[in-house]
């Protein structure tokens, strides 16, 4: 039986929409709700037990929408706290660790993979834990790239910024010297930047996007499950935001990669 409930979406701010761009893409049909903590961005340098209240928060506020699936679209979130998430929740949870693995060790060809992140995700170790169960012959080196998220909220991600280019070249250089061949690009933020990153990097490394893999997961389970839209429909997307809503059609724009006419709604997070 087809279902045409909602899939909610959420991310520390506006980098989720990366995922979104992707699940519209591949499940057309599907109504989706985005949310994007934008009063609190960026969750990447919060300690632990600060990142799920937020999640859990960010998810009771999806939740009061009547949803069938959620995703993650959060690394942080994804790395520290979807395990309880899942545990508290009785409805399908896609986080972006385990299909980005998956893809990253598809692709690798000398098994070194390299991971960028924020500081929580990297210091969670998720990935890398993640990387070594699949394959315990893969060599991976992580680092934190706390100066990305914001940069790209505002706007600096563009071939030829000269501040994007001398952060991501620093960030970069100890992975391509230790020789990285694929990296995983372990925030949601990231895939505006990948231009920039695959200037640097060159030829020989694969980018692996959190977001695209994780929204291809989402369909695999849902297919699964029997949860999905009649098809020969064009779904709703819906956009809320806990901060100041003013710019999100211009910043939207440039994520979704295509205009956005409505602008996202404001909630208050705390009541949640």
């Amino acid at each position: 039986m087809a279902d045409t409930r909602p899939i909610g979406v959420f991310d520390s701010g506006l980098g989720g929409l990366t995922a979104v761009r992707v699940l519209r893409r591949i499940l057309p049909e599907e109504n989706l709700v985005y949310f994007g903590d934008t009063a609190r961005v960026p969750y990447g340098g919060r300690s632990r037990e600060t990142l799920l209240k937020y999640a859990r928060q960010d998810l009771r506020f999806l939740r009061s929408r009547d949803l069938k699936a959620v995703l993650v679209a959060c690394g942080t979130v994804s790395t520290t706290s979807l395990d309880t998430l899942q545990a508290e929740n009785d409805l399908p949870i896609v986080g972006v660790v385990e299909p980005t693995c998956r893809r990253a060790l598809a692709v690798t060809k000398r098994r070194r993979v390299g991971m960028i992140a924020t500081l929580a995700s990297v210091r969670s170790g998720a990935y890398e834990a993640a990387l070594r169960r699949l394959d315990p012959q893969v060599d991976v080196l992580c680092r934190p790239c706390p100066l990305f998220v914001p940069l790209v909220e505002n706007g600096r991600f563009e071939r030829g910024d000269v501040v994007i280019e001398t952060v991501a070249r620093e960030y970069l250089s100890p992975l391509l010297e230790w020789g990285a061949d694929t990296l995983i690009l372990g925030c949601t933020h990231y895939p505006l930047l990948e231009d920039v990153l695959a200037d640097i990097c060159g030829p020989g490394v694969t980018l692996v996007s959190a977001g695209e893999e994780s929204a291809f997961e989402l369909k695999r389970l849902l297919t699964a499950r029997g949860l999905r839209a009649p098809d020969g429909r064009r779904g709703e997307a819906e956009y809320y935001v806990s901060d100041q809503p003013e710019d999100f059609e211009r910043i939207a724009s440039v994520f979704l990669q295509e205009p956005v006419h409505h602008a996202a709604r404001r909630i208050d997070i705390d009541k949640y």
